[in-house]
């Protein structure tokens, strides 16, 4: 497969810009044939209708071709399912593995779903042992049978591991290609042990050193064989003390680690202290990209990942309960309001300002709760901390409260100083604003963490109960301060 050029790093964008404009004009083509043989020759209409249909898939192949297994995953998540169906056959057959590992679960399912046993065999057999544990749950359990039926022993064990661990953990992510040394030979030995190989696996920063029974002693620069002189053993120039992972760790946790240290790669080893595997850059890119989408999928409120063009039973499924838990608040924050229905009947300008007073401290909330949740997943947060925070959040929120509710008391007295009540409506809009900001910058510290300390991810679902609490208790306060004041 040609690789893009890598001055262009959005030609992913611009392919499939491209392939959308190909499929727009193929559309056109295939309805003007089909009117055109339905009018001269409907007898011939189905032939000339399969003559297009291969010079539109002869024009559109060599394009997907060119084009990076991960571009080619790009444009296939872009593209409605019927596209797909069109497009996924004209991938090479090499570069299928390639291609299905780039693509994310839902879309990955879809396509599975479209290929014969023998097509999925044969793409399941370009699979690393690590991709193929990883795909496992999606394919069919017989398509993984045959696949385990070919491995080598070491290769069933490394599967057979790979698949023990929880999905979350760097067991599951690990990569089982590496190169490891004895710590007895010397550097001109590596040098010849490395020149044995076609290619070095990708991002081989170091060299794993572990002695007979496999158990990891150290780590040995790439550049510390360049550096001395080949009479040099491994064990005077090799890291003792190289950084190292457990399997049964947590992935999310190794990422910080390698963003931490500036790590390329780093061995991770069993219980005992045996190197099973190593967990890479590339890996860890996945790992932070993948938590940072599920957290703005949880924030949402949405139960899981999404196809972008799932069907609509499917997709509002997807979005239900937080929906259902979003219609009940609006109820009660509607009953908040029937409870102070002669106020505001008194006072009809009331109706018209609610609105702020809610607005703006669900703002303000949202960017308190969004660094809160950052730093608990950075692990920030711990012990003194906590207290600290927030009440640098609350004093934040008293601060901001008066500024802004005393620019809004302002206006709301401007806007209605023509009536008696424009100075007392000035100072409830202040009042409940800072109180509000107070209350949404409390929730925004509390849920998270409640959630964090009970084992759940803090960011689900938080946006939907701060903008319950900014709503509620907004029209609570400001509504509430209105009878008192009027």
């Amino acid at each position: 497969m040609s690789r893009p050029s890598m001055r262009d790093p959005e030609a992913g964008l611009h392919a499939l810009e491209e392939i959308q404009a190909m499929l727009a004009r193929f559309r056109v083509e295939s309805e003007l044939v089909h009117r055109e043989q339905m009018v001269a020759d409907p007898s011939r209409r189905e032939l000339v209708e399969q003559l297009v249909a291969k010079q539109q898939t002869a024009a559109l192949a060599p394009r997907i071709r060119s084009l990076h297994a991960a571009d080619i995953a790009f444009v296939l998540e872009a593209l409605p399912p019927e596209h797909r169906q069109l497009i996924w056959p004209l991938v090479p057959e090499a570069d299928q593995a390639d291609v299905m590992v780039e693509l994310p679960s839902p879309v990955r399912v879809g396509l599975i779903g479209l290929m014969t046993r023998e097509a999925l065999l044969q793409m399941a057999q370009g699979l690393d042992t690590d991709d193929l544990a990883a795909m496992a749950d999606e394919l069919p359990q017989e398509v993984v049978d045959r696949v385990q039926q070919g491995l080598s022993i070491e290769e069933r064990e490394q599967l057979r591991a790979a698949m023990s661990y929880p999905e979350e953990s760097v067991g599951a992510r690990m990569d089982f290609e590496m190169v490891t040394i004895r710590e007895d030979v010397t550097l001109e030995v590596v040098l010849r042990y490395l020149r044995r190989f076609d290619s070095l696996p990708d991002h081989t920063d170091q060299i794993f050193v572990v002695d007979r029974r496999g158990l990891l002693l150290g780590g040995l620069a790439i550049t510390q064989v360049l550096l001395h002189e080949p009479e040099t053993e491994v064990t005077n120039v090799m890291n003792a003390e190289v950084f190292r992972l457990n399997a049964r760790d947590l992935a999310f946790d190794a990422a910080q680690a390698f963003q931490r240290y500036d790590l390329v790669s780093a061995p991770v080893i069993d219980d005992s202290g045996r190197l099973i595997g190593r967990l890479s850059v590339s890996e860890v890119v996945d790992v932070i990209q993948e938590e940072s989408d599920a957290d703005v999928l949880a924030q949402a409120g949405l139960r899981e990942e999404e196809d972008l063009f799932a069907s609509v039973w499917a997709s509002a499924k997807n979005r239900w309960m937080w929906l259902a838990l979003n219609l009940c608040t609006a109820f009660f924050a509607s009953r908040v309001i029937g409870a102070f229905e002669d106020t505001v009947e008194r006072v009809v300008a009331l109706a018209a300002l609610m609105p702020i007073v809610a607005g703006i401290a669900g703002n303000s909330g949202n960017q308190t709760m969004t660094l809160f949740i950052r730093s608990l997943a950075l692990g920030q947060v711990a012990g003194p901390n906590v207290l600290r925070l927030f009440s640098k959040e609350i004093a934040i929120a008293g601060l901001n409260g008066l500024v802004w509710g005393g620019v809004a008391g302002l206006f709301a007295w401007w806007l209605y100083a023509d009536t008696s009540q424009g100075g007392l409506l000035g100072l409830t809009m202040m009042l409940a604003i800072v109180l509000n900001l107070l209350i949404g910058a409390m929730i925004a510290i509390l849920v998270p963490l409640a959630l964090d300390r009970m084992g759940r991810d803090p960011a689900m679902g938080a946006s939907v109960l701060l903008t319950f609490s900014t709503d509620s208790m907004g029209f609570f306060i400001f509504l509430g301060l209105a009878s008192l004041f009027f």
